[in-house]
């Protein structure tokens, strides 16, 4: 069953920004905010949005490594899972 998401209308976003900070908190589900009735922003946590970015991250290299592949380049598995596990380590710095 997919989960319905947040919606605030940025009216509602104006008038208590502050709730809809502290909601998006407490949830760390986004938030769609709407304007004349259509999505035109969405709010995140920062965890959330820090945890989006490394799984783009990891994403990007997994697409970098199927490129390599193809060019018949590559990395052991051992490798690339001791990459990822010091890339979870250390904040995926």
């Amino acid at each position: 069953m997919a989960k319905i998401p947040k919606i605030v209308p940025i009216t509602d976003l104006r008038q208590d920004a502050a709730a809809v900070m502290d909601d998006i908190q407490k949830t760390a589900e986004p938030c769609f905010i709407t304007q004349r009735g259509r999505a035109t922003a969405v709010l995140l946590s920062l965890d959330a949005y820090e945890r989006s970015q490394k799984e783009k991250e990891i994403l990007h290299l997994l697409a970098v490594g199927e490129k390599e592949l193809a060019q018949g380049k590559g990395y052991s598995l051992d490798s690339v899972l001791r990459d990822a596990d010091a890339l979870f380590e250390n904040g995926g710095t």
